[in-house]
């Protein structure tokens, strides 16, 4: 039976460290709380790493986090030969809080690509230095330099980046915006979670369960690495922070 996991970083993506009750722990030694603060691999974003604090002082090193039967469902798997703790056990949990202001900021950054190419979605993957986002376009009519400063622009712009829930009927009624050509947010809950960027979402807004920074400014420079064709109509957008290397 799938269990719910309360997810701290749904309402709040900077709660570095909280507590939480184990509920129960897995045949494959994955550990389920009552709540989290670490991010499930899900929509192109790794899950968080970390540690648990027990009471006797010692730890438990988190590898991987990941979602179970139900994307409400998260277990946070243990690196290799770790104690595992009890059910009805209190942990004090951290996660690896520069790791994930990365992946925030590289998250960010995407649902800005998104803005400046305005093309259908086909993938996207988030890391700490070098994400991608794929495109469903016919020929990339543009330069990595002249995405790269519209992106510099929106960044330098400081738009604000909130999130706010709309219903099943409302995510219908304006099928826009969705920007994944495959892949359609899960509906059923009746609550659909937009990640949205500007002044009353003027820039953007679009389904998303991902962790984000709190303005575009906070992203920092970043620039398009490269632009590659991966088939006939798949183009694959490279994002990386830093300047743009001179030629």
């Amino acid at each position: 039976m799938a269990r719910t996991t309360q997810a701290l970083f749904r309402d709040d993506a900077y709660l570095k460290a909280a507590d939480a009750t184990v509920v129960a722990v897995n045949e494959r030694g994955g550990i389920i709380l009552d709540r989290t603060i670490f991010y499930a691999t899900s929509g192109g974003q790794p899950g968080d790493t970390g540690t648990f604090e027990r009471a006797d002082g010692s730890r438990i090193a988190v590898a991987a986090t990941i979602t179970g039967e139900t994307k409400d469902e998260i277990i946070h798997v243990p690196a290799a030969e770790q104690a595992l703790p009890t059910v009805g056990e209190t942990l004090k949990l951290a996660i690896d809080w520069q790791r994930r202001h990365l992946l925030m900021r590289m998250h960010s950054a995407c649902h800005l690509l998104t803005v400046v190419c305005p093309f259908p979605i086909t993938g996207a993957a988030v890391s700490e230095d070098d994400s991608r986002v794929d495109f469903d376009i016919p020929d990339a009519f543009f330069t990595k330099e002249e995405v790269t400063a519209r992106l510099i622009e929106l960044v330098r712009a400081d738009h604000p980046i909130f999130t706010r829930l709309i219903t099943d009927e409302e995510l219908a009624a304006n099928p826009g915006l969705v920007k994944s050509k495959n892949v359609r947010p899960p509906v059923g809950t009746g609550r659909i979670r937009l990640v949205c960027i500007g002044e009353n979402a003027a820039i953007d807004s679009q389904p998303c369960g991902g962790t984000h920074v709190k303005s575009s400014g906070e992203i920092g420079e970043i620039h398009i690495g490269k632009i590659e064709k991966k088939g006939r109509e798949n183009r694959r957008f490279r994002i990386r922070f830093g300047p743009m290397p001179a030629n």
